[in-house]
């Protein structure tokens, strides 16, 4: 893998990994350092590989460049090192003994207590999630200002906030107890969804599906499974979700890197392993009370999953949809419902929901509306077709609009 791919990627995945042990040893008072420290890490990756190439083992030269670095300013900062934390004390005669654990169970626990600081209501839900997205998820800024419709000065702004409020309330990095978990988990959950959607809906112009983060946030989420305090229905349903959609990952690009629309996949190429977990997690989060939107959401993409193309399985896939909305309504949820209406009741009824949808500035939307008016307005699925290829950011997905466009004859 060449290095303007290699970085970015590993960026994504290792990023959070280092910083929240980091964290948890300087403690989020001193949350700059850790991130100062691990930016320079990758820093120096993208200056020493583009000079010398490669490593053999990518991952273990950052851990042990992060290590040497976290010593180095140790070293250089003595005098205050008395004011960090208690950890970092014991090592004040030498600090040649610390030993950095960057081992997959200490980052595994960093990460999941990081999360769990983060989503401390101190700051604002919408605070924690771009703090998170930020450090943990290796989100720039612009992605975080497209994430929540607004501007990158407004996110910059918020997340200075965030971090200075966790400073002021010395919030500590720990796995939090039965109560707080509960007021906290819902945050969790939106942001592993997000690290999980990045992935699958990559916005990244040229990478139509970024798998590793999908893999981490499903590994994120089964840590969660894992442990008896947040082994809960909606981390179950989430986690089928995410079962159901990456079972679609072989058939969803072609050889070429091109996107394969879902009628338009090879049903055998799909993964049965993992068709048959999300069946197992879906059936684990019926073990409760509750119905969030990762059930139904779940039970949606369940049905996403049965190879046979029938009016009951879209007739299913729209009452879901229903009740999705009537959870929490969503333009993008409304746009999707559209699609199964179109499937189990036809395409004119389809386009009048769709008109009533506040999306035109939308790539999806237009690509949908192409869709509904196909045989049945060819000006109409024209225009459409050319609002969606100028909207649309990833070069894959404008790719196989401009292809519909030609195959039309436009």
């Amino acid at each position: 893998m060449e290095k303007g791919v290699l970085i970015p990627n590993l960026f994504k995945t290792e990023y959070r990994k280092i910083v929240s042990v980091l964290c948890k040893l300087f403690g989020l008072v001193h949350i700059e350092i850790a991130e100062d420290i691990t930016n320079d890490t990758f820093l120096l990756a993208s200056e020493t590989w583009g000079q010398k190439g490669i490593p053999e083992n990518p991952k273990a030269w950052l851990y042990i460049v992060a290590k040497n670095k976290t010593k180095d300013y140790l070293k250089r900062h003595h005098n205050y090192i008395y004011n960090i934390t208690p950890q970092i004390k014991g090592y004040q005669v030498n600090f040649e003994e610390l030993d950095l654990d960057l081992s997959e169970k200490n980052m595994n626990d960093s990460q999941l207590q990081m999360i769990f600081a983060i989503c401390n209501d101190v700051i604002p839900s919408n605070a924690q999630i771009g703090l998170a997205l930020r450090i943990l998820c290796g989100f720039g800024i612009e992605e975080i200002a497209e994430a929540f419709l607004t501007t990158k000065q407004t996110i910059n702004k918020r997340l200075f906030r965030a971090k200075e409020k966790l400073r002021s309330a010395n919030i500590k990095i720990e796995f939090p107890s039965e109560k707080e978990i509960d007021k906290r988990l819902d945050n969790v959950l939106i942001i592993i969804y997000l690290l999980f959607n990045e992935g699958y809906y990559s916005s990244s112009k040229n990478t139509p599906l970024k798998k590793d983060l999908c893999i981490e946030a499903m590994r994120l989420l089964y840590l969660l499974i894992q442990n008896k305090k947040t082994n809960l229905p909606r981390c179950n349903a989430l986690l089928s979700l995410m079962c159901f959609h990456a079972s679609r990952f072989d058939s969803r690009i072609d050889k070429e890197g091109k996107y394969v629309l879902y009628f338009n996949q090879k049903k055998q190429n799909w993964n049965k392993d993992l068709i048959v977990k999300g069946e197992y997690y879906l059936n684990e989060s019926a073990k409760g009370n509750e119905i969030t939107k990762y059930h139904l959401e779940a039970k949606i993409a369940f049905w996403h999953s049965r190879e046979n193309d029938t009016i009951e399985k879209w007739e299913n896939i729209l009452q879901l949809y229903n009740r999705l909305l009537q959870i929490q309504y969503s333009p993008i949820i409304a746009l999707n419902r559209t699609y199964a209406l179109s499937k189990a009741n036809g395409k004119k009824i389809a386009l009048k929901e769709a008109l009533k949808i506040d999306l035109k500035h939308n790539g999806f939307y237009h690509s949908l509306m192409a869709e509904l008016y196909n045989e049945i307005d060819n000006d109409k699925q024209k225009e459409h077709l050319e609002k969606a290829i100028k909207l649309t950011q990833n070069k894959t997905g404008k790719e196989l609009l401009t292809s519909k466009f030609k195959n039309n004859n436009y």
